[in-house]
């Protein structure tokens, strides 16, 4: 664990190191109980029932006042301990729809219905179940430990993470209304790129405005032959493909984040028929708001400029708003990581690397909240040296061969957020 000697979770015979981390190894064996089953029976975005189930069910047991179905499946716990601030605990409970191909004896087998119809596996493969089961033991702790701490524990299971929508479904439902404004709000996530022991942290800017834009340009369809009777939206989209590249080269000063990608393309139906329309699907990722704002108007005027140069129709153009970018609140990130520097050594407290994934924990910032979002690595140090020997990444988040060394993972991020609470929220 990247030198920091804190744990012997997997090995040690006898408890050993501070308390907290003594009580983590004494209850090592329901932690990966719990992480297990959430892993085995992932469910999709806005379908988490039973995973809300399970987690309400554990908070009640812990001794919070448990509320559900808040903006979905979306769960709110909360406990009043004595006098003192408000800090809201905050994890996402959906999977992906990606088919596992890890070798864990207890991989999903999960399976759900894409809206073609297809089949698909379903995964935790963002690490939401490590999310789950870190938030639960820490609410285990803090119950049975409330001589350590003085406010109020608000903590929150969110549904829909992976479609940027859950975070604005519970707030729209009242999260801030119906219970209480929090005075902080920390989430953890975990990193594929860091050694477990090691945790990054980083205040201001640190994941991006996500925005999705559909495109049908438009034409004539007609004979392959006889291109002259007709207007070629697949053309249009190849001269649109290209333009679009010029907008982050050209339009967006080169000291500013912007990404424009065409993920996806489609357009007729067979060699010698020029049809009527082609599709054009975009990921547009920014962080600041005039930023965003000049990129999705430049899609709309270059993909109309287009079609005009043609005599063709003008196109459809959709834009789907995603996350707003996420903004550590630099005071709290000072502050924390401090916190995590005299816990785990300053060597592995680690400057975050900005990101342009997107997150909505984003909102609750934007709604007033000092936030801040910080990433626990997962990943063995030695596998992460065979890896760079190897002179290949390791798995992605989000890749169907992705999983943690969750038990020394668990024991880092319990550690890290128990330590951060207690910061927070001091005996009085």
């Amino acid at each position: 664990m990247a030198g920091t000697g804190l744990f012997s979770v997997a090995s040690a015979e006898e408890p050993s190191g501070t308390p907290s981390s003594r009580w983590f190894q004494q209850n090592a064996a329901s932690v990966m109980e719990l992480y297990q089953w959430l892993h085995a029976n992932p469910e999709v975005s806005f379908e988490e029932e039973q995973t809300a189930a399970k987690l309400a069910e554990r908070w009640k047991a812990s001794g919070l006042q448990v509320t559900t179905n808040l903006g979905g499946h979306g769960i709110v716990g909360i406990h009043q301990n004595g006098d003192g601030p408000t800090v809201m605990l905050r994890t996402d409970m959906d999977a992906l729809p990606v088919t596992e191909q890890t070798p864990l004896a207890f991989a999903s087998t999960k399976t759900t219905k894409r809206e073609d119809g297809s089949t698909t596996g379903i995964m935790h493969a963002c690490g939401h179940d490590v999310h789950m089961t870190n938030l639960t033991t820490v609410i285990d702790y803090l119950m049975e430990h409330q001589n350590l701490w003085s406010g109020t524990l608000m903590a929150i299971g969110q549904p829909a993470e992976e479609r940027g929508a859950g975070a604005k479904a519970m707030l729209e439902d009242g999260l801030f209304e119906k219970f209480r404004k929090p005075d902080y709000a920390i989430a953890m996530h975990v990193s594929s790129d860091k050694a477990a022991g090691e945790i990054g942290v980083r205040p201001g800017y640190a994941l991006a405005n996500v925005d999705s834009v559909d495109i049908t340009m438009k034409g004539r369809g007609g004979h392959g032959s006889a291109p002259h009777t007709t207007i070629d939206p697949i053309v249009q989209a190849a001269e649109l493909v290209m333009s679009l590249q010029m907008i982050v080269a050209r339009e967006v000063a080169p000291i500013d984040p912007a990404v424009v990608t065409v993920g996806s393309i489609h357009g007729g139906t067979k060699h010698n028929i020029i049809g009527n329309d082609c599709h054009l699907q975009l990921t547009v990722r920014s962080y600041d708001d005039e930023v965003r704002a000049k990129l999705l108007a430049s899609i709309q005027r270059r993909a109309k400029a287009i079609a005009a140069a043609y005599e063709a129709p003008e196109p459809e153009i959709a834009i789907s708003e995603g996350t707003p970018s996420l903004k550590n609140d630099a005071d709290l990130t000072a502050r924390i990581r401090k916190v995590f520097q005299q816990r785990f050594g300053a060597e592995n407290v680690v400057e975050d690397e900005p990101s342009m994934g997107g997150e909505d924990f984003s909102r609750y910032g934007i709604a007033g909240v000092p936030i801040l979002m910080y990433r626990v690595g997962t990943i063995d140090k030695a596998k992460l040296d065979r890896f760079e020997k190897l002179g290949v990444p390791p798995p992605s988040l989000h890749s169907a061969v992705y999983y943690p060394d969750a038990e020394e993972s668990l024991a880092i991020a319990f550690e890290a957020m128990t330590s951060a609470v207690i910061a927070l929220m001091p005996a009085q």
